[in-house]
């Protein structure tokens, strides 16, 4: 009977957009996805792709535009004034905050008369962390891929060894280039052991280049025999002369088992597994119908070439992990990727949308007014013989005859209907991104009755960023412990060996503080021995004081409090000498 089926899943919040659903296939409209010939785009990935391009057009105000394209000729006067956008970067503001700090629990005691072997290696992890972030412009990189997460609902950081620079180097890419592949039986939220980044080239007549595909995938294996480049472009297993395979210098052969083992540099006990690296293209004309990503031919790729010389075909890594790191906007709910904070308020951004396109349209009819006029006489046109049209302009007088009188249409109260409506669905929209007036800067602060009224109306926004950073939490952990283990793996200078130091982001503040009352509470708590140094001055990091290192800090102060501490105390008066003052 043609009936529509009941989609529920992670993007299914833009079911009620016709773009989102065709009802002939089922599938988003092709003007939201890459319309390949061959279908290389894994079926379940449309939906997702669709809903990106969706919400990319709302932040660019073109929300119009892509409706123009799917089929709806009226959405070219939509009026679009920023209001996605707003909402994206205020939640991005408050999520990061003022700041954001590596810290390495435990450094800290690092400046302590007798420090303990885990707190100078924490020390140290975290400076040469630190150092490493500067170089690689990781605010920048955060702020970037962060804003993706926000409104897009995913972010991807790519992670490399440059060896020429000797550090890990840092991408972000767009979530619409990665493609997992998914255990049916495993936790949508586990990490996956393969991974595609892939994306489609369109065709160039100018260089005379087809339409192709390139497909970059990490995937962990089994450890294999040493491989080396040929010139057909591929990679092929080397005989150690006896005719058996060679092994990679480090690594076991174990006949009992046939498995090969190696010993990682932050491990403690041999592994089996390895990552493997390989990006090649395809031409769409050489992909056949049901070709889907997984499985494109290999013996129609293009595989590429390391700028060394390496053949990126199946290439040993001699890492144990893959290194994508996955950003989420939400706490993994059952499914892999994350959602939108435009999610909740997309209809109310459609209504935003019509409102301010009818108040646009009230405003000209309200600015220029309908005027009808009886008992004029209108000026003939001696060519045509017709009336002219009347022009209304400042300065102009019209002759009435008897009985004339001039009509003008009012639609001022129209106008301020609309402008009320607009206000009322941008507050419920407020309330539903949990995004405070305050937070948006349209409340005025003179009308804030207390201070205390103020953090009440802040626990909406409190509640979102503490569970937007908690999905963040281990993901960041993960990008620090990769960082680590790449330097051991390309033996980079200075950069301790043996297991993983674990590390944390630490984001600055998202609302006001009152800085003066959080010194108070620390000093009083410090000096009366129920706080330590440490935990005061941690106190003071998150209040917003300019204190860089929590451990150089805790020196400062111990160092300045040394020579009163070396002073001899004062000795008391004689007992006798309050005595002899009174008589």
């Amino acid at each position: 009977m043609g009936l529509r089926e009941f989609v529920s899943d992670a993007w299914s919040w833009l079911n009620y957009k016709p773009m989102m659903t065709t009802a002939n296939t089922g599938l988003p409209h092709r003007a939201l996805a890459p319309a390949a010939r061959p279908g290389w785009l894994p079926q379940d990935a449309a939906r997702r792709l669709a809903a990106y391009k969706i919400l990319a057009a709302y932040d660019s105000n073109q929300a119009g535009e892509l409706a123009v394209l799917t089929g709806n000729e009226a959405g070219g006067e939509r009026r679009e004034f920023g209001d996605a956008a707003a909402f994206v970067n205020t939640t991005l503001a408050h999520l990061l905050g003022r700041a954001q700090q590596i810290v390495a629990p435990g450094a800290e005691h690092a400046g302590e008369e007798e420090p303990t072997p885990e707190a100078d290696t924490a020390a140290e992890v975290q400076q040469l962390l630190r150092d490493w972030a500067e170089k690689e412009l990781l605010p920048l990189r955060m702020q970037a891929a962060e804003r993706k997460a926000v409104l897009l609902g995913d972010a991807v950081y790519l992670l490399a060894w440059d060896p020429e620079k000797a550090r890990v180097r840092l991408r972000t890419l767009d979530p619409g280039f990665y493609f997992p592949v998914l255990d049916e039986n495993a936790d949508p939220g586990d990490y996956p052991s393969k991974v595609h980044l892939a994306w489609e080239i369109p065709e160039d007549p100018a260089r005379g280049t087809k339409a192709r595909v390139r497909r970059i995938t990490y995937e962990l294996g089994p450890i294999s025999a040493a491989t080396r480049s040929m010139d057909a472009g591929r990679r092929n297993l080397v005989a150690d002369g006896s005719g058996g395979w060679l092994l990679e210098p480090g690594d076991t052969l174990h006949s009992e088992t046939g498995r090969i083992e190696r010993t990682y540099p932050w491990a403690d006990r041999p592994s089996a597994v390895t990552c493997y690296l390989t990006d090649a293209e395809w031409e769409l004309d050489d992909l056949r119908l049901g070709q889907q990503l997984d499985d494109l031919p290999l013996e129609k790729a293009q595989v590429k070439t390391r700028a060394d010389g390496e053949v990126l075909d199946r290439l040993d890594l001699r890492i144990d992990f893959l290194p994508i790191v996955h950003v989420t906007n939400s706490v993994s709910d059952g499914e892999h990727f994350g959602q939108s904070a435009l999610a909740p308020v997309m209809q109310a951004l459609d209504e935003l949308a019509e409102s301010d396109t009818d108040s646009a349209r009230a405003s000209a009819t309200t600015g220029a007014p309908i005027i009808g006029l009886a008992g004029v006489r209108a000026e003939v046109d001696r060519v045509t013989g017709r009336p002219r049209p009347l022009a209304v302009e400042p300065g102009t007088v019209f002759q009435l005859g008897d009985g004339g009188r001039m009509d003008v249409l009012d639609t001022s109260a129209q106008l301020a209907e609309l402008r009320a409506r607009v206000e009322e669905v941008r507050e419920r929209a407020a309330v539903n991104a949990r995004l405070p007036a305050v937070s948006l800067g349209t409340a005025d602060p003179s009308k804030v009755p207390s201070g205390y009224a103020l953090q009440l109306s802040l626990g909406p926004l409190d509640s979102l960023v503490e569970s937007m950073r908690l999905a963040r939490a281990h993901k960041y952990a993960l990008l620090f412990r990769f960082v680590q283990r790449l330097h051991q793996a390309g033996q980079a200078e200075g950069w301790p060996a043996g297991a993983t130091t674990p590390v944390r982001l630490v984001f600055g503040p998202h609302t006001p503080t009152d800085r003066g009352a959080v010194l108070e509470e620390v000093v009083r708590a410090v000096g009366a021995g129920v706080l330590s140094l440490e935990t005061g001055v941690r106190m003071l990091q998150e209040a917003g004081y300019p204190i860089d290192d929590a451990r150089a800090e805790i020196e400062r102060i111990t160092a300045g409090r040394a020579p009163d501490a070396e002073q001899a105390p004062v000795s008391p008066p004689p007992a006798g000498s309050s005595r002899a003052s009174k008589s």
